[in-house]
């Protein structure tokens, strides 16, 4: 049984940082690529970073790009994302996602290419 489990989230001020991580178990992550996405109240879940099975091929949002850092374990079967120069728009419950179908390579950022997620972790960034 595939499982994802977050772990990193808390309160910080604008400006701080946070390092969430996702440990994937019930398969061999090694070769899946993964993804980061998160959920504000009232808001729809939208993308925030991905990276390739390899780590090689990274994508991110927009609005985190140049702040957040995604990355995996030297295992594989874990994945951080590096949070940086925090703003309180950040404010969210943060998720890990990995697809059951993937291609060689690939990186996903679209919420339709995922099939398993973790319970999720809170960050709050406070003014």
């Amino acid at each position: 049984q595939v499982q994802l489990v977050e772990s990193g989230g808390g309160l910080v001020q604008a400006g701080g940082s946070l390092r969430l991580s996702c440990a994937a178990s019930g398969r061999t992550f090694s070769s899946y690529p993964m993804g980061w996405f998160r959920q504000a109240p009232g808001k729809e879940r939208e993308f925030v970073a991905a990276i390739s099975a390899s780590g090689g091929s990274t994508a991110y949002a927009d609005s985190v790009k140049g702040r957040f850092t995604i990355s995996r374990g030297n295992a594989k079967n874990t994945v951080f994302l590096q949070m940086n120069s925090l703003k309180p728009e950040d404010t969210a419950v943060y998720y890990c996602a990995v697809p059951k179908y993937y291609s060689a390579g690939s990186v996903y950022t679209t919420r339709n290419r995922y099939d398993y997620w973790g319970q999720g972790t809170q960050v709050t960034v406070s003014s």
